[in-house]
């Protein structure tokens, strides 16, 4: 059941918005390599502003995720591609739907 999630707030560099855009894109890659990160969505918040949202069945699996090859990548990238550092937020989730929609 998942009850552990993470919203990460990303303000890319002026000029480097499809860089931050490609680069979530791609990190899809590495998020599917994690078998304790069953919930990810690379999102567009506006033009400069992008976000992601995972979400886990325990702490253990959130914390993984911190220190996992996707993570890593954003960290060494962030200096070229972010005007300043990830905001990290740590929630709790209360409800979840998760249906396929057609």
């Amino acid at each position: 059941m998942i009850k552990h999630a993470l919203f990460v707030r990303l303000e890319a560099k002026p000029g480097k918005e499809q860089a931050v855009a490609d680069f979530l894109t791609g990190g899809l890659e590495l998020t599917n390599r994690e078998a304790t990160t069953p919930i990810w969505f690379a999102l567009k918040l506006s033009p400069t502003t992008f976000g992601v949202f995972d979400a886990f069945a325990s702490e253990d699996d959130r914390q993984a995720h911190l220190v996992g090859n996707m993570a890593n990548a954003l960290m060494s990238s962030a200096e070229e591609l972010l005007a300043r550092p990830p905001s990290i937020e740590s929630m709790d989730v209360l409800a979840m739907k998760n249906q396929m929609a057609l």
